[in-house]
């Protein structure tokens, strides 16, 4: 079984991205939005979208969202 690969190109345009919000946010501006670009997924903060964006490819979206899902990946722990 091979590994997802972690890397994303740092040339992706994000400039004609389409954000999408969970509908678990009941519109208070207070979650994370995502954007499904060709292979890769971009996800950023939606209260301050000038943080920047973190681009995975789609397996590795697939294995973070499936992990938290399942409960194999939980909050962090402080």
């Amino acid at each position: 079984m091979s590994t997802p690969s972690t890397t994303a190109p740092h040339d992706v345009d994000l400039a004609h991205a389409r954000w999408r919000k969970s509908s678990y946010s009941g519109g208070a501006n207070d979650c994370v939005e995502v954007a499904e670009l060709g292979g890769h997924a971009a996800v950023r903060d939606s209260k301050d979208i000038s943080r920047g964006t973190l681009l995975f490819s789609k397996a590795v979206m697939r294995a973070l969202v499936g992990g938290i899902a399942s409960g194999a990946i939980g909050p962090l722990r402080g």
